[in-house]
């Protein structure tokens, strides 16, 4: 695997006892802040999804492929 394949998977790992951890300290201390944090977790996660299809469906669109060699030329 890639430097970025590693990155992205320990990102992953790293929010997620994140939320983990929110959830065990909301439930021990009797307070629903917690909870509600660990409840936006998600809802930013579907939304970058949202997001990256949205991307390509529209570079669909404009180019008529999804092949790498011409996402890469989309530099801003």
């Amino acid at each position: 695997m890639d430097p970025i394949k590693y990155f992205t998977f320990s990102m992953i790992i790293s929010i997620s006892a994140v939320n983990s951890n929110f959830l065990v300290f909301s439930v021990s201390s009797d307070d629903m802040m917690g909870q509600s944090f660990a409840s936006l977790v998600p809802t930013v996660a579907a939304a970058e999804s949202a997001i990256g299809s949205a991307i390509f469906v529209i570079t669909f669109r404009v180019r008529g492929t999804i092949a790498v060699e011409f996402i890469n030329s989309i530099q801003g």
